[in-house]
């Protein structure tokens, strides 16, 4: 019994963080791309109904049996949170606007 707790356990932590990596490394893409486009409102909006629509999934697939692995999947989501917070505050800035559209066609 305690064997398989830790086991969806773990398998809970290992799908959280991957899913918050995804989520929230997809988010920082959107926010760092969607500001020089043409189409930013249309690019927030599909970034933003694929990133739920993979989490929302993803959550009820690992939690539909054992609230264990549906908590330990909120963990490593919200750990992963942090560490995708961490691991882009150190990433240089693009350049916005003109400098963004100058430096897209290679000039």
């Amino acid at each position: 019994m305690m064997l398989e707790l830790s086991v969806g356990g773990a398998l809970g932590l290992a799908v959280g963080l991957a899913l918050g990596a995804v989520f929230f490394g997809g988010l920082w893409l959107t926010v760092r791309l969607g500001v020089s486009s043409r189409f930013a409102p249309l690019w927030f909006l599909l970034s933003l109904l694929v990133r739920l629509g993979i989490a929302l999934a993803a959550f009820v697939w690992i939690g539909r049996d054992e609230p264990v692995r549906l908590i330990a999947a909120l963990v490593g989501f919200l750990v992963a949170r942090s560490v995708v917070l961490r691991v882009t505050r150190t990433m240089p800035p693009l350049p916005y606007g003109d400098a963004a559209r100058e430096a897209s066609r290679g000039a």
